[in-house]
C-alpha cells in the first residue's frame, strides 16, 4: 500500500479574477491562497472538504528558463484549448451542467454517455483549459 496521495495539481490563467468567477463562483471551489499581483498572480483553490487536494491558477510559463517561442506555442496552445485538463467528478452531472451553462462557461460537450461507461460533460475554463467533470454513480 502506498502512502502517496495527489496534493497539488497546477493549471495556467490568463485572468485571475475571471479565473475566480469561474472556479470560485461557479464551481464553488474556496480560495486557499491568493499570492502576487497583475500578471504574476497565484491562486489556490479546492474543493471543500477536500484540505489535501488543490489546484494552483499560475501564470503561463512562468518558469525560468521558458524561452519566448515556447510561451508563444504555451499561449497559442491555451487559446485553442489543447494545454492543459482537469477532470472533476459529481454525483450530479446535469445540476453542474445546469449551473455552469447558465453562468455563461464556455460549453465544449454536453452531459452524454461513452461507450467506455462514463458518463461526463465539458467546459473551458476563462483561460482556455478543458475542464471535464464525470458523473460519480
Amino acid at each position: 500500500m502506498s502512502d502517496i496521495t495527489i496534493h497539488w495539481t497546477f493549471l495556467p490563467h490568463t485572468d485571475p479574477e475571471a479565473s475566480l468567477a469561474f472556479y470560485r463562483d461557479l464551481l464553488g471551489f474556496e480560495v486557499r491562497n491568493d499570492v502576487g499581483g497583475g500578471a504574476m498572480r497565484w491562486l489556490t483553490l479546492g474543493a471543500p472538504g477536500q484540505s489535501g487536494v488543490s489546484v494552483v491558477l499560475e501564470p503561463p510559463a512562468a518558469a525560468p528558463g521558458v524561452t519566448e517561442e515556447e510561451r508563444d506555442t504555451i499561449t497559442e496552445m491555451m487559446a485553442k484549448g489543447t494545454y492543459a485538463r482537469l477532470v472533476l467528478a459529481t454525483a450530479d452531472l446535469d445540476g453542474v451542467f445546469d449551473r455552469l451553462k447558465s453562468g455563461g462557461a464556455e460549453l465544449v460537450q454536453e452531459p452524454t454517455e461513452s461507450p467506455w461507461g462514463v458518463r461526463d460533460c465539458a467546459f473551458r475554463d476563462p483561460a482556455g483549459n478543458l475542464i471535464r467533470f464525470n458523473e460519480v454513480r
